[in-house]
């Protein structure tokens, strides 16, 4: 993943209020923390900004450009709004050239398995430590001409150079299973019902008495 410049301004206002007007003026509302170091509140070019998470993904390490100084970060969390899809503000980590950080990295599956199997991916991403200015943009696993009964493993997945796993080795990524049949289908659909228990009608009868009973105590 290369290195992206961009230059940012401190920010001396804080709270909702503050954040809105740097949004308005098309910034985005940052902090800038790690290293031990205070957190330093920062406005990123929302427009620029935009354009390296959708080309970088939100595992970018941006060479942030502050009052003539320049600091290394890693985008650490984006939030964007639920509704309107604008990025609200965004966490960055504090980095140094050589250090190992750890992110999560999208898995994405290749090929396509044996005919008649049903392929479920139970884990979309992998957590792993690995060089900040070489953090991958995924790791891909080909599922092609695998069978039915295979189960792709958090270990079993190819990393690249340098990288180490933390998530938990065993956890499962991918299962390749037989693919249910029409017949299975149809089984499932037209399953009886279970039959209501013989009690029903004394405990809808009791529920029915429960109403006078409130009364009661509540003259």
């Amino acid at each position: 993943m290369s290195e992206v410049r961009l230059a940012a301004e401190p920010r001396t206002e804080f709270g909702k209020g503050a954040a809105r007007r740097t949004r308005r003026d098309g910034k985005i509302p940052a902090v800038l923390y790690g290293h031990g170091s205070d957190p330093k509140h920062l406005a990123l070019p929302a427009i620029e900004f935009a354009r390296v998470v959708r080309e970088h993904g939100q595992n970018a390490v941006l060479t942030l450009e502050v009052n003539s100084t320049s600091e290394l970060a890693l985008t650490k969390t984006v939030t964007t709004h639920p509704i309107k899809n604008y990025i609200e503000h965004v966490d960055l980590l504090l980095v140094q050239r050589g250090e190992k950080v750890t992110v999560e990295i999208p898995i994405v599956m290749t090929g396509e398995a044996q005919p008649g199997t049903l392929v479920t991916q139970d884990a979309t991403t992998l957590q792993v430590a690995v060089e900040a200015l070489h953090i991958p943009e995924q790791f891909e696993v080909s599922i092609d001409g695998v069978g039915a009964g295979t189960q792709i493993l958090a270990k079993d997945v190819k990393l690249s150079e340098g990288a180490e796993l933390v998530t938990d080795p065993e956890v499962l990524v991918i299962a390749i299973n037989v693919a249910p049949t029409a017949e299975d289908m149809e089984a499932g659909i037209e399953a009886p019902e279970a039959e209501e228990p013989t009690e029903a009608p004394a405990a809808a009868e009791a529920d029915e008495e429960a109403p006078a009973a409130d009364e009661a105590s509540e003259g």
